[in-house]
């Protein structure tokens, strides 16, 4: 029987950068995909700010950026008629290396990964497909069937469900997806084309009286990706219907004229939780565990997010440098965002699809009015921004998080500060000021890495204390923000949750 560490199922961004992370940590990893190569027509475009941070531990984010596109802004239509355009800007009060939206296509996403992974040493093991796993308190043992159609086993320590929506390891472990899906079909479309809305930035048509229609721009100049829904009238056709057929309005509204389609589809939006995210040693992450509607782009971001926050806790407990209990807060602090996440996509997206005379008159009258008011104020526009971009997400709630310093609590992202960067995928503590004798003594002591930083108006202006210790995660959550910077604090912290660090035993 083959044996591995961790063995992911599903080779779409999620189990990728899962299988990148563990590597980089030291985890022997088996990816498998039951596809015979990397998808040619994605859906998923953007890549949120957040996610570019946590691209960072992997040494993917330059590349990532260099290949992407960079949005300026986005811009609001109806009736033919630009109404609002809200831009993006880097602001002090809201600092990230990626002040931006990143425009990059998943397909050339995954292409990159897929490099990087092999660069690594690990290679995607193509048209071999997940029969069935069984597991018991020490291991998992997956039936496998490869791309020659032979069966094998494998043992494993942990199985990551990677799989999609029709996860077989969801539907092994009899976990429920509740939801449902929308009526609507929607098309998506690559294509050059010419004309006001092919200028490099986001384009929305909200008419009431045409399809909804997202124009995304891509790196290469006058080429676009057309996301849009067809009309109920239309729907009856659904797979049938050709480009011209269903984009026709949507084009007039917005003056667009295409030059050449380099392919179209059409397709159904589902919006569903998994009521777990973890069975024994086995776990879901990206769609697996949630889907939804495209509002906002963030399902591929909230699946990558998924990776990087189960990637390390598996990788510590392996190594034997944390309790078991460590795994739980994968579930607890992924489920509630992923169910936030589909209510709040739900409502954007009931908004933008419905038919109902309130529903085109809040499209074509007060959307317009409350995107020009975005974009008259930085207050919303920071908001927005931290939103969208997932770097307001916080974890005060899971077991992981405790204390406050400043106006950071466990939990928190540990805020930005230009020039104090550590891209090191380890536990570390953060002071900004001066450290005590005893807490460097200590951290030496326990092998944990102290990073101070000279106190800085940049540090105060995110809400760090001046002095006061902040306990990061490898992903670059804070998991103890003390004022005190308390040796004991720290050390009670460390015993509750039976963390070690320093070198592998």
């Amino acid at each position: 029987m083959e044996r591995t560490e961790v063995l992911i199922v599903g080779a779409g961004p999620t189990g990728l950068v899962l299988a990148l992370w563990l590597t980089r940590l030291g985890i022997r990893v088996r990816i498998i995909d039951r596809t015979a190569g990397p998808g040619t027509a994605s859906r998923a475009l953007g890549i949120q700010a957040r996610t570019l941070e946590l691209y960072r531990l992997l040494g993917v984010a330059e590349a990532v950026v260099a290949a992407g596109h960079r949005v300026p802004a986005v811009n609001v239509w109806t009736a033919g008629t630009r109404r609002a355009r809200v831009a993006f800007a880097a602001d002090p009060r809201n600092p990230t290396p990626y002040p931006f939206l990143l425009i990059y296509p998943q397909d050339a996403h995954e292409r990159l990964l897929i490099d990087r992974l092999a660069a690594a040493g690990i290679r995607v093991e193509r048209g071999t497909e997940l029969i069935g796993f069984t597991q018991d308190r020490a291991r998992v043992v997956a039936t496998l069937r490869t791309a020659e159609g032979v069966p094998a086993q494998v043992a494993t320590a942990y199985l990551a469900g990677c799989d999609g929506a029709r996860s077989t390891v969801r539907e092994t472990l009899g976990i429920g997806f509740p939801g449902g899906t929308y009526d609507r079909f929607f098309y998506v479309a690559d294509l050059a084309a010419d004309g006001p809305a092919i200028d490099g930035e986001i384009h929305l048509n909200l008419d009431g009286a045409a399809d909804f229609l997202a124009v995304f721009p891509l790196a290469e100049r006058g080429r676009a990706r057309l996301v849009g829904t067809m009309r109920d009238d239309q729907a009856g056709r659904g797979e049938r219907l050709t480009f011209d057929e269903i984009a026709v309005t949507a084009l007039e509204r917005l003056r667009i004229a295409p030059r050449t389609v380099n392919w179209f589809s059409t397709y159904r939006v589902h919006h569903r939780v998994a009521d777990r995210f973890r069975d024994g040693r086995a776990f879901l992450l990206g769609d697996a565990g949630h889907i939804h509607s495209p509002a906002g782009g963030q399902g591929m971001n909230t699946g990558i997010g998924d990776a990087m926050n189960l990637g390390w806790k598996l990788a510590a407990c392996l190594r034997g440098r944390a309790d078991d209990a460590l795994l739980d807060t994968y579930e607890t602090e992924r489920i509630g965002f992923a169910r936030r996440l589909v209510a709040t996509t739900d409502r954007v997206f009931t908004l933008a699809t419905s038919e109902t005379p309130l529903a085109q008159l809040g499209r074509t009258t007060l959307a317009p009015l409350l995107a020009r008011l975005v974009a008259g104020s930085p207050a919303l526009r920071r908001y927005l921004f931290r939103t969208i971009a997932q770097i307001a997400l916080a974890y005060r709630h899971s077991a992981l998080s405790a204390g406050r310093a400043g106006r950071v609590h466990g939990g928190d992202r540990l805020p930005w500060v230009p020039g104090a960067d550590v891209d090191d995928p380890e536990w570390r503590v953060r002071v900004h000021g001066a450290a005590a004798p005893d807490l460097a003594r200590w951290c030496g002591q326990q092998g944990l890495c102290l990073h101070v930083c000279a106190w800085s108006p940049e540090a105060e202006r995110v809400g760090l204390a001046r002095d006061a210790l902040y306990l990061v995660r490898p992903d670059g959550y804070v998991a103890l923000a003390d004022g005190q910077a308390s040796v004991s604090t720290l050390a009670a912290f460390q015993a509750q949750h039976g963390l070690t660090w320093g070198a592998d035993d």
